[in-house]
């Protein structure tokens, strides 16, 4: 299983502009369905990908998960900055979560609510009723 991250030509253009502010924004992660196929060039703001975000129901809402204590660090040594933030859980109540096999960061500072990017993870999960998914040492690197 490898985890492939990938980030969007859009939010590559809105950094480049001084348009987004990763240390101030209010980032939010969202679950995709399993079907999901993230596409860098098409997938540009939240309503390019709701058509696939998980459905609000048993323990899951949509577009309420907000990334906590962001810290934006250069790395001189590696050539890259980083933005990191507290791991993030979802705790399946009364059904399942999922499946899910995405998961998309979206600055929702900004207007068009920009999707920065897609953590793909590699296999599909389903979280049953009682059990907890976490995401944990979520690192967005920009080199």
């Amino acid at each position: 299983m490898a985890i492939v991250c990938t980030a969007s030509n859009h939010f590559k253009y809105q950094l480049a502009k001084k348009l987004l502010d990763l240390s101030a924004d209010t980032i939010k992660i969202i679950l995709m369905n399993n079907t999901f196929a993230f596409d860098k060039d098409a997938h540009a703001v939240l309503s390019d990908v709701t058509a696939n975000q998980l459905a609000t129901q048993y323990g899951y809402t949509q577009d309420n998960k907000e990334l906590a204590n962001k810290v934006v660090t250069e790395d001189d040594t590696n050539d890259k900055c980083s933005l990191t933030c507290d791991d993030v859980t979802w705790t399946a109540a009364s059904g399942t979560i999922g499946p899910t096999g995405a998961a998309c960061l979206i600055d929702d500072t900004d207007a068009s609510k920009t999707v920065i990017g897609c953590i793909d993870f590699g296999t599909d999960y389903s979280i049953p009723d009682g059990s907890s998914f976490q995401m944990q040492d979520i690192e967005v690197d920009i080199t």
